[in-house]
């Protein structure tokens, strides 16, 4: 599995890999941070039986609690990236799986947020091009715009753009 996700990142980072570039103006910065899918993720999202309950234990291991959780999303800071916790049924109907309990279901998504939120349609339509699977196509949601897709494998990601999310400049997410 580990094999397999980093096949699909490669994949992905060699069309859009972020390059080390000088820019002087403001609408060339712009254009040069609306290229998408850089090799990184952001936040591994797990689904759980019981989102309280799972962020007791995690909380129990001395992990601080980012301060935008709340009682149906829970977010740790991993140093750049983050582990969150949703319900799995919320889950499952966020990714169009009809059941939490269907066959098929993982559980699991690694998430990239974009940096525009046309981004993430252009993002959907390079895995599928690259041989992936669309779940979901980019839709807005209460948050902002996000979509699914499956790598060759079967494994989840979701590509999601909320203007919430705020990055260093080496585009590692900040999580407080």
């Amino acid at each position: 599995m580990k094999y397999t996700i980093l096949s699909a990142l490669f994949l992905f980072s060699t069309a859009y890999a972020e390059e080390s570039v000088q820019v002087n103006s403001s609408s060339a910065m712009q254009e040069y941070k609306s290229i998408p899918l850089a090799q990184r993720l952001h936040i591994i999202l797990l689904g759980v039986a019981d989102v309280q309950k799972s962020a007791d234990f995690y909380d129990s291991l001395g992990w601080s609690r980012a301060s935008d959780s709340h009682a149906g999303f829970v977010k740790y800071d991993l140093g750049g990236f983050a582990i969150a916790l949703i319900s799995k049924d919320d889950f499952a109907k966020d990714a169009n799986y009809a059941s939490s309990e269907r066959s098929g279901f993982p559980g699991i998504a690694l998430i990239y947020l974009a940096k525009t939120e046309d981004d993430v349609k252009r993002i959907l339509k390079k895995a599928v091009e690259a041989g992936g699977e669309l779940v979901k196509p980019a839709t807005v949601t209460p948050y902002g715009v996000a979509g699914y897709f499956r790598d060759p494998d079967g494994h989840l990601f979701e590509v999601d753009y909320e203007e919430k999310f705020n990055f260093t400049e080496d585009y590692h997410l900040i999580t407080e």
